[in-house]
């Protein structure tokens, strides 16, 4: 028997890897001759890095950068087992973990330490990139990004704008002589699952901004910064990012990879299934097992199980779900899963399930594969 193990991670309690090594654990447990593929996966938040470097034997390439304050830190960029690919998470170098609450205000934050990582890469001999855009502090619209590949801001001037999401509303014109050209020998695919605008009330600015730090009040002067911004981007270069599905993402990020950069945006479990090759590794397999650490309504749109029973259904593979929780009332899953299981058992108080979810998952994954057999 073949057994592909392909968890998210159990946010609070096991990263992807640990919940997919204690799955084999609890399956070799059963029997011991089972053969197990460890693919542990992400959505394409934070988190996707980790488990595309565990999933395809990667490495890691840390480097000096600065955070969403422009203070100096240590950030991290990955590199898939092919040797080629070079995998960025925006919340690196600029995420929202990053600061304190008091330190959140989006009209300074600024996404320069994630340009750096990317310059870093190309000057490895990178070419090709995966680009995770979740958890950033920042809405300065890919601004310090691009400030760090060489591409200038300018106020009315002629002098530089500054940093931050802020500095936008400032902006009067853009000089890309200096603009990295390795990028346009480049390939980036941008891990995305919000189809938010770049500006507008459904914006990067008015959905995000409040979680970054800002009030109405702010929210309303970034999204005006933004709309700058936009204006002189379809100004400068006849692209029109207002209303672009996606650009919204990440403060905006997503807008600057949709007009300077060769990228194409495709949903995170997407991205990282093709990634690991998990179509070619299904191959010969009886059982795929996944899960995550709650499973309710919000996992059919798009979380990673559901793109991993997705996948297993095109081949006839049976998919097992085991997460720390199932929610009652999640019967449209049952049409994608062959067992929906809950790690948390009756009498166990939620607490200790979570404190002990190793312990938990092995003994929950044991039971089921013995019903398998």
């Amino acid at each position: 028997m073949k057994i592909i193990i392909a968890p998210d991670s159990y946010k609070g309690s096991l990263t992807a890897m640990e919940a997919a090594k204690a799955m084999e654990e609890g399956v070799k447990q059963v029997d011991s001759t089972i053969e197990t593929v460890l693919l542990p996966v992400a959505d394409g938040g934070e988190g996707t890095m980790e488990s595309l470097i565990e999933s395809t034997n990667g490495k890691y390439v840390t480097h000096s950068v600065t955070d969403p304050l422009e203070r100096n830190i240590d950030a991290t960029y990955g590199v898939l087992g092919d040797g080629e690919t070079a995998v960025i998470e925006i919340a690196e170098a600029s995420g929202l973990t990053l600061l304190s609450d008091e330190e959140r205000n989006p009209i300074h934050t600024s996404t320069f330490g994630t340009g750096q990582l990317i310059r870093y890469a190309l000057e490895a001999g990178f070419r090709k990139f995966i680009i995770g855009l979740g958890g950033s502090a920042t809405n300065d619209g890919g601004l310090g990004i691009l400030q760090a590949l060489g591409m200038k801001f300018l106020n009315e001037e002629g002098k530089s704008i500054g940093s931050g999401g802020g500095a936008l509303k400032n902006l009067y014109r853009i000089d890309d002589s200096q603009f990295d050209l390795r990028i346009f020998e480049s390939q980036f695919i941008v891990a995305c699952d919000v189809d938010n605008p770049f500006v507008g009330e459904n914006g990067a600015s008015h959905i995000f901004g409040p979680q970054k730090g800002a009030d109405l009040e702010m929210a309303n002067f970034l999204d005006q910064c933004l709309l700058n911004f936009a204006n002189i981007i379809e100004h400068h270069y006849g692209i029109s990012l207002h209303h672009v599905q996606g650009a919204g993402a990440a403060g905006g990020v997503g807008g600057a990879f949709k007009a300077f950069f060769p990228s194409e945006m495709e949903t995170g479990i997407e991205v990282v299934l093709e990634a690991i090759q998990f179509k070619e590794r299904m191959a010969g397999a009886d059982f795929v097992i996944t899960g995550e650490g709650k499973t309710d309504l919000q996992t059919l749109s798009g979380k990673a199980p559901l793109g991993i029973a997705k996948e297993a259904k095109k081949k006839g593979i049976p998919v097992i779900l085991i997460s720390g929780l199932v929610e009652s009332g999640v019967n449209e899953l049952e049409s994608y899963f062959d067992g929906l299981y809950s790690v948390m058992e009756e009498g166990v108080p939620k607490e200790e399930s979570i404190r002990n979810a190793k312990k938990y998952l092995i003994r929950k994954t044991g039971e089921v594969v013995k019903s398998l057999k």
